[in-house]
């Protein structure tokens, strides 16, 4: 009867750390996708950004240390790898470049009318829309995740079955306030 006992015992623990393992795979699994989904919108915008410089080039060619500092801006956000903080910080500055050079339409009323620039400036937007929404997916994964393995009993569990905190895709402090233009020369 004794070694019943045991038996049950053993099987509920065995069956536990399966659910447990099972919870935090789902869990690692809900994050990678959310990752996934910024990746492919920041590639996104990484592909909008030098066809938007193409087309306000043709308007503004005297503006070329904007687009050089975009495009060494761009070229630091993809090498930025999978970091959520180093590509969040690369990105924020990407992003302040890009608003920079769609700031530089207001000085040029033939740029502003442009179809094409207008319709790289709609797609732009709404790409920024659509990683904001990824952002807001991913942290929300990456704060379950995280409850998940700091809560008991799955802290004793999760570094044993190799899974950790992960990070989430934050910006930097200096990013969370609306940019100010006033006083910038394009």
């Amino acid at each position: 009867m004794g070694l019943y006992i045991l038996l049950g015992f053993v099987a509920l623990v065995v069956m536990g750390v399966i659910l447990i393992f099972n919870r935090l795979v789902k869990l690692r699994q809900y994050v990678n996708s959310g990752w996934s989904d910024i990746d492919v919108q920041l590639k996104r915008r990484a592909d909008l950004i030098p066809r938007l410089i193409e087309t306000v080039k043709g308007y503004a060619a005297h503006e070329r240390q904007l687009f050089t500092d975009i495009v060494e801006r761009r070229n630091s956000a993809l090498a930025a790898g999978h970091d959520p903080a180093a590509r969040a910080g690369a990105e924020a500055a990407l992003g302040r470049g890009a608003s920079r050079l769609i700031a530089l339409a207001e000085n040029y009323p033939d740029l502003k009318a442009s179809d094409n620039f207008l319709s790289l400036q709609n797609e732009l937007s709404e790409t920024e829309d659509t990683i904001e929404m990824a952002r807001r997916y991913y942290n929300g994964s990456v704060r379950n995740m995280n409850t998940s393995v700091q809560s008991f009993p799955v802290n004793l569990l999760a570094p044993v079955l190799g899974f950790g905190e992960r990070e989430y895709f934050e910006i930097a402090a200096s990013d969370r306030s609306a940019p100010s233009l006033s006083g910038e020369t394009f």
